[in-house]
């Protein structure tokens, strides 16, 4: 019984996704990106329970990857489509118009919307590396879906609890979209290692750096609401680098 109940916070995860992407499809990207939100709190959560019931199974991690998939992976591209549609003044917070490039019997599309789907296929390849790759066991190589996600869905908050005429023309200016489009697919599948925030024991020594960025973030939520949100991805990546930059340095020292 207990090796079911991280798998059944991993469907939650599932459900979460399932349900963001009808929404995200209607456009309705505010209440997608808080089902999301909830799937990614779910997907931490599956992990970490397996691992304090000793529950972990083959079935587990492929569970996970699919759920992912849909949380973490095609979610954030059809919110990046519809973000270019906004960008193009061709879709107005759920409202679809006529103004689209390639339209018939009520089904509307732009060509460079498109292109935000690349973020669904870099997840996908991530996920099925990911899955398959023995160097990510205790830390990720490059950048995880959920974080990835995290960084798509902040930008329609952004835009709607925290809009300035300065966020507004950058986060809707599509070469800003096509830049986080080409930038995120890389990341997902770049060979930069990147810790992971998976807790084995609760001490501080062994856990210093995810407890430091734990709080960072927490600060940074509370000064900057959803402003924070891809500030804290980029710093996750920054600290993940220089800590990478210096285990390197340690390690050619001892041989020296």
């Amino acid at each position: 019984m207990k090796k079911f109940i991280p798998n059944g916070i991993t469907l939650l995860n599932l459900l979460c996704g399932t349900i963001a992407v009808i929404l995200a499809v209607q456009g309705n990207l505010i209440a997608t990106a808080f089902f999301v939100f909830a799937g990614i709190f779910f997907d931490f959560f599956d992990g970490l329970s397996a691992r304090l019931l000793n529950a972990q199974s083959e079935l587990g991690l492929q569970l996970d990857s699919l759920a992912d998939m849909v949380t973490s992976g095609v979610v954030p591209g059809i919110v990046m489509f519809q973000l270019f549609n906004l960008s193009a003044g061709s879709y107005t917070w759920g409202v679809p118009e006529t103004n689209s490039l390639v339209a018939f019997e009520g089904f509307h599309l732009m060509p460079l919307s498109i292109l935000g789907l690349l973020i669904t296929l870099g997840s996908a390849y991530r996920l099925a590396n990911f899955n398959i790759d023995d160097e990510q066991t205790t830390s990720f190589i490059g950048l995880p879906t959920p974080a990835n996600a995290l960084f798509i869905l902040s930008l329609p908050l952004i835009l709607h609890f925290q809009e300035t005429t300065f966020l507004h023309t950058l986060i809707l200016n599509k070469w800003f979209l096509i830049g986080v489009t080409l930038v995120s697919t890389y990341m997902l599948n770049a060979r930069i290692p990147l810790f992971a925030l998976k807790f084995k024991t609760w001490g501080f020594k062994e856990n210093s750096v995810r407890y430091v960025f734990l709080i960072l973030c927490a600060v940074l939520l509370l000064l900057l609401q959803f402003i924070a949100i891809p500030l804290i991805i980029v710093i996750y990546v920054l600290l993940s680098v220089g800590m990478s930059f210096q285990q390197k340095a340690n390690v050619t020292s001892k041989k020296d």
